[in-house]
């Protein structure tokens, strides 16, 4: 069972790698969106105004949205050959891209005074006619790549591998090289005995010997080994033979090891170390967030001036009680205070027991029930936001007596409090609104506030708050 396999494999033309097909696509991007705005342009003032107008300006245009487009999609990763192919997640980032990249352009135009510059009518041809022809070259991208990953197309660098008797075929190892550029000339298992031996090298020597001389020949430009991380011993000899190789030689991580490295990694001095879980934001990323909510906030106070007035008048008119409904909740690092909500139910719970709101709850008021659905409750917290005590994105916060609850059952429920609470969360855009009837429901929502809190950027902020949106109107779960 010791024996070298050859391992049959196709491969594409030397030229054609997973470097180059990322590339590509951004180039192909930014050419599909200079030509649809300019086409757009053109077309729209010859078939309302027979002429061609400021096409230069329209040029210039599209190469910023065009460049933008490539900026922001390549900071997602969006270009990467697994999210390439994976296509709801490539429309996802698409749509989202496209349509914040548009709304925040156009309020740079508005604000600069420049908008007058650019035809209503083109920039909404813009829009339609981009997205409408991004998305289709994603969808033939993705569906070209995956079918060239599977066929091993991109499969051009000879590599060996030498493994552990029986780890290449309980792993993935194998398909992820031959799907990222890498094709697999021959395999060398070596059994566990031998690894284990203090004569590794004088046992196996003949078969190492035919593999450095097949290496040679055959021009192996990359050998990986695959073996448990505690055999350090036969790590060492089976470096130390292959050191008359002029070629890389790659360790893949075991299967115990392989699952913490997929968390960042940390350079703490000499030493390398996986963040398992990362520290609160850092005073750049926090000034960065706050900067977010006092501009969202002052945009959302404006357009929502008027329906915060509406909804208070018709509190006041349908119920006795006050306006506003206040409760201790706990912020960033645990510390408490006092969240606005416009008040929907009869009760003005706030202590050691609180009844978390049901369907059809007796308590909620009639104009209570339609604020609730339409999360307009919660706009208050816009308050919250200009004190500090909030943001508008983060995990929600929850009533203390909840949290003094959870704290006890689900681990690493306290890690919430590393970032200020939000009104709006990765979990509520993912579903997870409103009542929690289960501990499982409760569980799923801290999963996604960890992830978040692991994970933050601006963009995320960004595309949870569009998203919020979207769900708030499509799929309404509060009551």
């Amino acid at each position: 069972m010791d024996e070298l396999i050859t391992v049959p494999s196709r491969s594409g033309p030397r030229w054609l790698s997973p470097t180059l097909i990322e590339r590509l696509t951004i180039v192909v991007d930014v050419l599909l969106i200079l030509m649809c705005g300019i086409g757009s342009a053109v077309i729209y003032h010859l078939y309302t105004h027979a002429a061609l107008g400021k096409i230069d300006t329209y040029a210039a245009a599209s190469l910023l949205v065009a460049i933008n487009f490539g900026l922001l999609t390549t900071v997602q990763r969006g270009y990467r050959l697994k999210n390439i192919t994976n296509l709801p997640r490539s429309f996802r980032t698409t749509v989202m891209t496209w349509t914040g990249l548009f709304g925040a352009l156009l309020a740079i135009a508005f604000t600069m005074k420049v908008s007058d510059e650019f035809s209503r009518g083109t920039t909404i041809s813009f829009y339609l006619v981009g997205l409408i022809v991004l998305l289709a070259w994603k969808a033939t991208a993705g569906r070209w790549t995956a079918r060239a990953l599977a066929t091993g197309a991109l499969a051009n660098s000879r590599a060996v591998l030498i493994a552990e008797f029986g780890l290449p075929a309980a792993s993935n190892t194998m398909m992820d090289l031959a799907q990222h550029g890498y094709r697999l000339m021959r395999i060398m298992e070596i059994r566990p005995t031998d690894l284990a031996s203090p004569l590794l090298l004088s046992t196996i020597a003949p078969r190492f010997d035919e593999l450095i001389a097949y290496a040679r020949e055959n021009r192996i430009e990359h050998i990986f080994l695959l073996m448990n991380w505690s055999r350090q011993h036969a790590i060492d000899s089976i470096l130390d033979a292959l050191k008359i190789l002029p070629v890389p030689v790659h360790l893949v991580p075991d299967t115990h090891a392989a699952r913490f490295l997929r968390y960042p990694l940390q350079s703490t001095g000499n030493t390398f170390t996986a963040e398992l879980r990362r520290a609160p934001l850092s005073w750049k990323e926090r000034a960065l967030k706050r900067t977010l909510d006092l501009a969202g906030t002052t945009l959302a106070l404006i357009v929502f001036a008027p329906v915060m007035l509406v909804t208070a008048i018709l509190i006041k008119a349908t119920s006795k009680g006050p306006v506003f409904f206040r409760q201790t909740r706990n912020g960033f690092n645990g510390r408490a205070f006092k969240i606005f909500k416009f008040r929907t139910m009869r009760v003005l719970e706030d202590g050691p027991t609180i009844r978390q709101a049901q369907k059809n709850d007796p308590r909620v008021t009639a104009i209570g029930k339609w604020l609730r659905k339409t999360s307009i409750d919660e706009l208050p917290q816009l308050f919250n936001v200009l004190k500090g005590d909030m943001s508008l994105v983060g995990p929600r916060p929850h009533a203390v007596a909840h949290d003094s609850e959870y704290e006890q059952i689900i681990g690493n429920y306290a890690f919430r409090h590393h970032v200020k609470p939000g009104i709006t969360g990765w979990a509520q855009v993912n579903g997870y609104r409103g009542e929690t009837r289960t501990l499982e429901l409760m569980e799923k929502r801290v999963e996604y506030d960890l992830s978040y809190i692991n994970n933050w950027s601006l963009w995320l902020d960004v595309k949870i708050v569009l998203g919020t949106v979207i769900v708030s109107f499509a799929r309404p779960t509060a009551y």
